[in-house]
C-alpha cells in the first residue's frame, strides 16, 4: 500500500513539473509573438494572380463536365512544368523572368483623426525601398477629411513619392474632401468616379459653450493661462469678442495655407473659385480641374495589368480586444459624422 502511495506521489510531482514547464513555455511564446507583431505586418498580394484565378474559375464554370476534366488535366501538367522550371532557376540562382514594371496599390480609408497615416508611412517606406524608376504607385483614397495636422502629415508622406520621381495616381471612388483632397492634390494624376465627392477646400471649427448653464447652477470655472492667446474660446468659461476674433483669424490663416498648398500642387486651378468650402461630384470636379479623369480604381487596375505587375501593399497591426472595440466605435462615429455632413451639404439620392 505504501508503495502505491509513494508511486502516486511521484507521478503527481512529475505532472506538476510538466504543467509548470508548459506554462513557462507558453508565456515565453506569447511574449515572442507580442514582440513579433508589435510593429505590425506588411502584407503583399499579387493582384495579377488573383485576377487570373478569377478569370479561370469563371471560364471553367462555363465548360461542360468533359471539358472541365480535360482543362484540369492540362492545368496540372502546366503547373508541374512551371514548378520544374522554377526549381531549375532556383538551383541556378536566377529570378523569375519578368521585365515588367510594378504598380504598387495602396489603400487609405481615413478617419477624422487620420490615425491611418501610421500604416501609410510604413507602406510608402516599403515601396521606396524596392521601387525602380519605371514603377508607379496607385493610392485608393477615401476620406471626408479631419484634423489639419493629421492630414498634413499624410500629404507629406505622399510627397515622399513625388520627391523620388515615382509617378503617383490617386483614385477616388467615393469621397476625397477637405483633408482628403489635401492628400489627393499631391498626386501627379487624380482619377475619380462620376459621383465621387471631391473638394471642400475650407476649414471649419465648432466649439460648444456651457457657461450660461453653469452660471444658472452656481458653478464657477476658473481658467488660468500665460500668454494672451493661449486659449481663445473655451467650453466652460465666458468667451470674449476678442477671443472670437482671434479664433476666426486662426481659421482664416489655416484656410490660406490650405489654398496655397493646393495651388502649389495643382497650379492650373483657379484657386479662388474652388476654395470656397464647396464640394462637387466627379464630373463637376473634372470641369473645374480638381480631377484629371473620370474612372473607377477597378478600371484603372485592370487597364494596367497587361503591362505591369500589380501588387497590393498593406501594413497592418494586431489589435488588442479593447482597441478593436474602440476602433469599431470610432468608425461608427466617423460614419455618423459623414452622414450628417452629407445631409447638410446636398440632398442624398
Amino acid at each position: 500500500m505504501d508503495l502505491v502511495y509513494e508511486y502516486g506521489l511521484f507521478l503527481a510531482k512529475i505532472a506538476t513539473v510538466v504543467v509548470a514547464l508548459v506554462i513557462v513555455i507558453s508565456l515565453i511564446s506569447n511574449v515572442a509573438q507580442r514582440k513579433k507583431h508589435q510593429r505590425g505586418e506588411l502584407r503583399v498580394t499579387r493582384l495579377n494572380e488573383q485576377y487570373k484565378t478569377m478569370q479561370e474559375e469563371i471560364a471553367v464554370a462555363l465548360l461542360d463536365t468533359h471539358q472541365q476534366k480535360q482543362w484540369h488535366k492540362e492545368q496540372k501538367k502546366k503547373e508541374k512544368q512551371e514548378a520544374k522550371a522554377a526549381k531549375a532557376r532556383a538551383k541556378r540562382g536566377e529570378s523569375a523572368p519578368s521585365g515588367k514594371a510594378t504598380l504598387y496599390v495602396l489603400d487609405f480609408k481615413g478617419s477624422m483623426d487620420a490615425h491611418e497615416v501610421a500604416s501609410l508611412r510604413e507602406e510608402i517606406t516599403a515601396v521606396l525601398a524596392v521601387a525602380k524608376p519605371q514603377d508607379e504607385v496607385l493610392l485608393r483614397l477615401e476620406s471626408p477629411g479631419g484634423v489639419v495636422h493629421g492630414y498634413g502629415l499624410a500629404s507629406s508622406q505622399l510627397q515622399r513619392l513625388r520627391d523620388r520621381n515615382i509617378p503617383l495616381t490617386v483614385a477616388v471612388d467615393k469621397v476625397a474632401a477637405s483633408g482628403g483632397y489635401m492628400m489627393a492634390c499631391v498626386a501627379n494624376r487624380i482619377v475619380a468616379a462620376p459621383f465621387a465627392i471631391v473638394g471642400s477646400i475650407g476649414v471649419v471649427a465648432q466649439v460648444p459653450n456651457f457657461n450660461r448653464l453653469l452660471k444658472r447652477n452656481d458653478i464657477d470655472i476658473e481658467l488660468h493661462t500665460a500668454g494672451q492667446y493661449k486659449r481663445t474660446l473655451t467650453l466652460f468659461g465666458e468667451n470674449t469678442e476678442e477671443g472670437r476674433e482671434k479664433f476666426r483669424e486662426d481659421l482664416n490663416e489655416t484656410h490660406q495655407l490650405f489654398k496655397q498648398f493646393v495651388q502649389t500642387m495643382r497650379p492650373s486651378l483657379d484657386i479662388n473659385e474652388v476654395a470656397t468650402g464647396e464640394h462637387w461630384y466627379g464630373l463637376q470636379a473634372q470641369e473645374k480641374g480638381l480631377v484629371d479623369e473620370i474612372r473607377t480604381s477597378d478600371d484603372l487596375i485592370l487597364q494596367q495589368m497587361p503591362q505591369k505587375e500589380v501588387v497590393s501593399v498593406r501594413y497592418t497591426r494586431r489589435k488588442k480586444l479593447m482597441d478593436k472595440f474602440t476602433g469599431s466605435a470610432a468608425r461608427s462615429l466617423d460614419r455618423l459624422l459623414l452622414r450628417w455632413w452629407q445631409r447638410g451639404e446636398k440632398p442624398l439620392l
